[in-house]
C-alpha cells in the first residue's frame, strides 16, 4: 500500500482497490475476492476520477480523427529545417513512420548534431526491441541531411524548427519560399509567437501553418497545430493527417499569442516564480506540485523548459496581455540567464545538474538570486494554497482562450492541459477540473487572493458566468 500511495500520490483510488480485492481473494476465498472486486468496481466507476478519465479518453479518441478531411495531396517527402534538440525529434518520428526525410541545417555540425541525436533516440527504441539494429540503420541510410536546399522542389511539407526569433523565422521563410512547389505546406514549429505574424512575410499565406511539438518530440504525445484566418481547410487538412501519422494527439487552435498550450502555462510559471520570491523552497515547490498530480515539479519543469525559454515567452506574453501574465519580478529570470543558468541544458538552473550519484542540489547561486528579489508572504504558504494559486491561474487563462475562440471546444483544452503539459489526469484537465470544483468555488477563492496579491487573479468572464448559473462544461 505504501508503494501504491507512493506511485499515485494517492490520487488514484483504482489501485488501492486491487490491493484490497487481492486481499479480500488471499485470505477468504476466491468467491470473497470475486465479492470485492464487483463491489469495488461499482464503487470507482461513481466517482470523479472516473469520469475524468473516461473523458480524457473520449477526447482523445476525437483527436485522432481528421475533422478537416484527407488533404488534396498526399504528404510523402518532409524537409525539416534546423538539426537542434526539436528538428531532430521532429525528423525522427517522421523518419520512423514512412516519410522521406531531409534534414536541412546552415552547418555541418548542425547536420551532425542532427544525426546524433536521431541516432541516439532509434538506438533507445533498439534497446528496448521495438526495432531492430537493422531497422535503425536503414530509417539512418534513408535520411538525408544537407547544408542547402536542394531536392526542397520536391517537398510536400516543410517544418522549420529553427531558433525562437521572428526576424530568422522571416528570412527562413522567405528562402525556403523560392525554391518549394505551389502545393507545399509551411509549418512552424514555434512555441508561442504568432503564426500570422510569421506568415506575414509570404507569398502563400494559406499554405502557413503552425505545428507546436513538445520536448522530447519522441515522447510527448501532443500535438498543437494553429491556423490563422488566411490557413486554408487543405493546410490543417495536411498537418493533421502528419501529426496523426507521427502518432500523435491532435488538437487544433486558433492564432494568438502563445496559442493555447504556452498561454496556459506561462501565468503557472510566473506565479511558480513569485512562490519561489515569497520563501517557498524550490525542493517544497516541487514536492507541493507532484503531490498534486503533476508529473515534474513546477521548478524542475521551470529548467527543463529553460529559464532563458521561459524568461523569453515570459516578455513576449507580458507584451501581449498586460499584468495577467504577470505576478512575479521577471527580473529574477533575466538575472539568472544573465548568469548563466539556463537549466538542465546548461548543467545549472534553479537545481545544479552535473553531480555525480543523481543527486541534484539547489543551486546556491540561484538561491542568492531569489533572496535579492525575496517578498513577504501575502497569503499563507500551506500546500493546499499554493496548489490552489498555481491551478487557478492555469484554469483561468484556459477558460480565457476558450471565451476568446481560441479553443474549439472545452475537451481540445482539456487534451491539450494534460497531454501537453502534464496537469493531473485524475482531474481530467482544466475545464474538468472546474465542473468539479465548482466554479462558484474557483471565484470566491481567486477573488481573495485577487485581494491580497492583484489583478492577475480576476477571473474571466466566462468562469463568473458559470458561477452564476451553475451551469457546467461537461453533463457527466
Amino acid at each position: 500500500v505504501k508503494e501504491v500511495k507512493k506511485k499515485t500520490a494517492g490520487r488514484y483510488p483504482a489501485p488501492f482497490e486491487i490491493v484490497t480485492c487481492a486481499k479480500a481473494g488471499l485470505e477468504n476465498g476466491i468467491e470473497q475476492g470475486l465479492k470485492a472486486e464487483s463491489e469495488g468496481f461499482g464503487r470507482l466507476g461513481r466517482t470523479s476520477v472516473s469520469s475524468a478519465l473516461i473523458g480524457l479518453f473520449n477526447g482523445q479518441t476525437e483527436c485522432k480523427k481528421n475533422r478537416f478531411g484527407k488533404p488534396q495531396k498526399p504528404i510523402k517527402n518532409v524537409g525539416v529545417l534546423g538539426g537542434g534538440l526539436m528538428g531532430a525529434g521532429i525528423a525522427q518520428v517522421s523518419m520512423e513512420k514512412g516519410y522521406s526525410v531531409y534534414l536541412k541545417d546552415v552547418n555541418g555540425a548542425g547536420i551532425t548534431r542532427g544525426q546524433q541525436q536521431i541516432y541516439k533516440g532509434l538506438s533507445t527504441r533498439v534497446k528496448k526491441k521495438a526495432m531492430t539494429s537493422f531497422d535503425r540503420d536503414t530509417l539512418m541510410a534513408k535520411l538525408q541531411a544537407q547544408t542547402d536546399y536542394r531536392n526542397f522542389k520536391q517537398m510536400d511539407m516543410v517544418i522549420e524548427a529553427v531558433f525562437e526569433s521572428l526576424d530568422i523565422k522571416h528570412r527562413v521563410l522567405q528562402e525556403v519560399e523560392k525554391v518549394i512547389p505551389d502545393h507545399c505546406v509551411f509549418a512552424s514549429n514555434t512555441s508561442a509567437l504568432p503564426i500570422h505574424k510569421i506568415a506575414s512575410v509570404s507569398t502563400r499565406p494559406e499554405k502557413v501553418v503552425g505545428m507546436h511539438y513538445f520536448s522530447p518530440v519522441d515522447k510527448m504525445p501532443l500535438l498543437e497545430i494553429i491556423t490563422t484566418d488566411k490557413t486554408s481547410k487543405d493546410t490543417t487538412a495536411a498537418a493533421v493527417s502528419v501529426g496523426l501519422k507521427q502518432g500523435k494527439t491532435v488538437i487544433v487552435v486558433k492564432d494568438g499569442p502563445g496559442f493555447y498550450t504556452t498561454r496556459c502555462l506561462a501565468p503557472m510559471l510566473a506565479e511558480a516564480v513569485a512562490l519561489l520570491q515569497e520563501g517557498v523552497s524550490p525542493n517544497d515547490l516541487d514536492r507541493i506540485t507532484k503531490q498534486f498530480g503533476f508529473p515534474v515539479g513546477m521548478a524542475t519543469l521551470a529548467d527543463e523548459v529553460g529559464l532563458d525559454v521561459g524568461c523569453h515567452v515570459a516578455a513576449d506574453l507580458h507584451a501581449a496581455f498586460g499584468d495577467r501574465m504577470g505576478g512575479s519580478d521577471i527580473r529574477v529570470l533575466s538575472d539568472m540567464v544573465d548568469a548563466g543558468f539556463l537549466g538542465r541544458k546548461t548543467g545549472k538552473g534553479i537545481f545544479v545538474y552535473d553531480t555525480k550519484g543523481g543527486k541534484r542540489p539547489i543551486n546556491p547561486e540561484a538561491e542568492v538570486i531569489l533572496k535579492k528579489y525575496s517578498v513577504s508572504p501575502k497569503t499563507s504558504l500551506d500546500d493546499e494554497t499554493v496548489q490552489l494559486r498555481l491551478m487557478s491561474r492555469f484554469t483561468n487563462e484556459a477558460l480565457l482562450s476558450f471565451q476568446e475562440g481560441i479553443l474549439n471546444t472545452p475537451a481540445d483544452g482539456d487534451i491539450g492541459a494534460v497531454f501537453g503539459l502534464g496537469f493531473p489526469p485524475y482531474l481530467g484537465g482544466p475545464f474538468r477540473y472546474v465542473d468539479s470544483f465548482g466554479a462558484g468555488n474557483l471565484v470566491k477563492r481567486m477573488e481573495e487572493f485577487q485581494g491580497k496579491l492583484g489583478g492577475h487573479y480576476e477571473p474571466c468572464d466566462l468562469l463568473k458566468s458559470h458561477a452564476k448559473t451553475g451551469d457546467k462544461f461537461y453533463s457527466s
